[in-house]
């Protein structure tokens, strides 16, 4: 028996109320960890900020470890979204625009990168998200394999330096990192005033590093690094 028109349209709007109220718990519960730190918040915390109860929350998700994980995979689509649309840049003529979309990606909210590389750390080998883990490390790998071809065809054009392509990407992940310990740096950090200015700088070093031209012969040796042989 099919099911009148009106009775669909119900259907539909309460589904659209029920995920507008997931994003909002969503949102709430990241806007509380930034704030106050991954063990601090708890269900009934994430509850009152969203101003729903408690079990309507348990509604969403099973568990506060739930929410945690979402956050991370929300985080990994917003990177792998912003890749995508570089490396389509990319093969369009922009060089750098693979890059310059991962570091916008990373850099744009300081605050949340270093939340969510907290939350992963505190997330592995949890059993009851293992299932999300293998989603999240399959979302990367798929990345990776894309931006393995988009270097290697720019190696082969002579824009980047010719070393295994994952030095490139493996060098914008580990300035990115930096950038946002540097940011939150007690030591370090206190010295930059303007820190978005800062984060923009390393950016743009980060788009450039690793183009055709920088390990040239012709640069002395007392301006190379050589690291010794484990």
């Amino acid at each position: 028996m099919s099911r009148s028109p009106d009775s669909t349209d119900k259907i539909r709007e309460k589904k659209k109320r029920f995920l507008s109220r997931e994003e909002r718990i969503i949102k709430k519960a990241l806007s509380l960890l930034v704030r106050d730190g991954i063990d601090k918040v708890t269900v009934s915390a994430i509850a009152r900020e969203a101003g729903v109860g408690k079990g309507t929350v348990y509604k969403h998700f099973l568990t506060k470890t739930e929410i945690l994980m979402r956050i991370v995979l929300n985080y990994e689509r917003n990177i792998t979204e912003n890749l995508r649309k570089g490396i389509e840049s990319t093969e369009a003529g922009d060089p750098g625009a693979a890059a310059r979309s991962y570091f916008q990606a990373r850099l744009s909210d300081p605050a949340l990168d270093r939340l969510v590389q907290q939350l992963e750390v505190k997330l592995q080998g949890n059993e009851e998200v293992e299932d999300k883990m293998l989603e999240l490390h399959a979302m990367r790998r798929s990345n990776i394999n894309a931006l393995n071809v988009m270097i290697a065809k720019l190696i082969d054009k002579g824009i980047l330096e010719d070393v295994p392509p994952h030095y490139h990407y493996l060098s914008c992940w580990a300035l990115a990192q930096g950038a946002v310990e540097a940011y939150f740096n007690v030591s370090y950090g206190a010295d930059v005033e303007d820190k978005e200015d800062f984060l923009r700088f390393v950016a743009n070093i980060g788009i450039t590093m690793g183009n055709s031209g920088q390990l040239r012969d012709d640069i002395p040796s007392q301006c190379l690094i050589n690291l010794p042989k484990p």
